[in-house]
């Protein structure tokens, strides 16, 4: 079953698609330690989707800027929306972003969030799998301890670039660095 990839990512050459990488200003979130942490009262549901107050978020221009304050705290796992002087908690059913598409030039895999960020698979930004060996769930680490899961179609995508690839482990390279497709035991 042949993918068409989307004509702005299919159009993009790995140079191109690292150079939109690079230019995305993002704020320094990991350097901010505000004292005061309260609740958002917002929840991003395991589908990707970011809920107020129960309702959803459907300004994507909205998402957009709330994810770009986003930052796990690695002690204990949970997510904040930060600023230098507050944070938020915010609750995450499964993983912050969802990868919705893939592609694979020059031997690196650029994969496609929910948020229509880019971000490339490689030693920075790992792949990693967990849950049942038959049916794994594919993560990809995007920043500041946050990472995406990637959606059926998508997963489905990497599973079919792996085949083609052959050997006996299903396993991805990007940047040089090997990912295997099967969760550790």
């Amino acid at each position: 079953m042949a993918y068409d990839i989307p004509p702005d990512l299919a159009g993009m050459n790995l140079l191109e698609i690292a150079e939109q990488v690079q230019a995305r200003k993002l704020p320094p979130v990991d350097t901010w330690k505000p004292e005061s942490t309260s609740d958002s009262r917002m929840r991003i549901a395991a589908d990707g989707t970011w809920y107020h107050d129960g309702s959803p978020v459907t300004r994507p221009a909205m998402v957009r800027a709330f994810a770009s304050l986003l930052w796990r705290d690695p002690a204990d796992g949970q997510h904040y929306l930060v600023t230098p002087h507050y944070r938020q908690t915010i609750e995450v059913e499964d993983a912050a972003f969802i990868a919705t598409d893939m592609r694979d030039d020059d031997g690196a895999l650029a994969f496609r969030l929910n948020t229509d960020e880019l971000v490339i698979a490689g030693p920075d930004n790992p792949l990693r799998a967990e849950g049942d060996p038959d049916a794994p769930s594919i993560y990809l680490a995007v920043r500041h301890g946050c990472e995406a899961k990637l959606d059926r179609s998508t997963w489905m995508q990497l599973a079919e670039f792996a085949l083609e690839r052959g050997g006996d482990d299903l396993a991805v390279t990007s940047q040089g660095e090997t990912f295997s497709l099967r969760p550790s035991a």
